[in-house]
């Protein structure tokens, strides 16, 4: 089509909202991203999150002020080139894009896919049936610093450390808030075939272990004493590397460009069964925290 992509937006609770809006819409930004435009916003949120219904209205007003027509209806979204699903309660998300598949348009689902394998399981199946492209990931998978890590020539990842903050909320599943952003690094570098999951839980610091089924080691390291920085550590054959996410360019500007050319093309650069193997892991480090560190298989359900 000519002109920018026509975009519409579901759940105004999330501050990723106004900064894609403001990388899309702003050419005189330095890290504007040309291609799309925000055609019409629905102020979704959840109430049993906290940090969802206490924020909504201030990005309503903010979106709505861009010029963003604001709708209270699925329907009022029809016909337009694309969509993101951005409600911050993730447990929200399969319903909705479930709404939104019947428009045949691709659709970015914003971190966390879920908070469920099942959940994750039948999204990716009503994907695939209505033939509509979907796309998760969190921005730091494609941070300066982690997404450009080079391994040497013939050199492959034999283990992998991501690290980052890990704030837990009273009314959302712990890992799934900020440890999401550490376990998409994490499996942007090991790949899928994890099989269990082991948690080592103090009050500074969570440790979530997987062990894959070729017998790597990959882990998380989940941060609660100050520490913001994101990043990984990674072990060759030959090298330890690593990582450190770079606040420049922004997280959320490298993420939108693949979102554009996932818009574009309808072809995501995440495999979904990746995103759902993510889901899995954190699932069952959830379990295995409950269970006092006791190792637990990666639901497949």
């Amino acid at each position: 089509m000519n002109g920018p992509l026509r975009i519409g937006m579901v759940g105004l609770d999330t501050s990723h909202c106004t900064a894609f809006l403001e990388l899309l819409h702003h050419e005189g930004h330095p890290f504007h991203v040309p291609g799309g435009r925000i055609a019409a916003a629905m102020p979704d949120f959840s109430e049993e999150m906290a940090v969802s219904r206490n924020r909504v209205e201030g990005f309503r007003k903010t979106v709505e002020e861009a010029g963003v027509r604001i709708v209270s209806e699925f329907e009022d979204l029809a016909g337009l080139d694309a969509y993101f699903l951005e409600n911050v309660d993730g447990r929200q998300h399969r319903d909705r894009f479930e709404k939104l598949v019947r428009f045949g348009k691709p659709v970015f689902v914003d971190k966390p896919l879920t908070c469920s394998v099942r959940d994750a399981r039948r999204m990716a199946e009503v994907s695939r049936q209505h033939g509509v492209p979907i796309f998760s990931a969190s921005s730091l998978r494609f941070a300066a610093g982690i997404a450009d890590m080079a391994l040497g020539e013939g050199q492959n990842v034999k283990g992998c450390e991501a690290f980052g903050p890990m704030t837990f909320l009273e009314d959302f599943p712990p890992y799934f808030w900020y440890g999401i952003h550490a376990a998409d690094i994490l499996f942007s570098k090991m790949g899928r075939g994890c099989r269990e999951v082991r948690v080592v839980a103090q009050a500074e610091c969570d440790v979530i272990v997987g062990v894959w089924e070729d017998g790597r080691v990959g882990a998380i390291r989940g941060n609660r004493f100050g520490n913001s920085q994101f990043g990984c550590l990674i072990w060759t054959e030959k090298q330890t590397l690593t990582g450190l996410a770079a606040s420049q360019p922004p997280y959320y500007a490298l993420l939108l460009r693949h979102v554009l050319e996932f818009f574009r093309t309808g072809r995501s650069p995440v495999e979904i069964d990746e995103t759902i193997e993510g889901i899995a892991f954190l699932e069952a480090a959830e379990a295995s925290r409950l269970r006092n560190g006791e190792p637990v298989p990666l639901f497949r359900t």
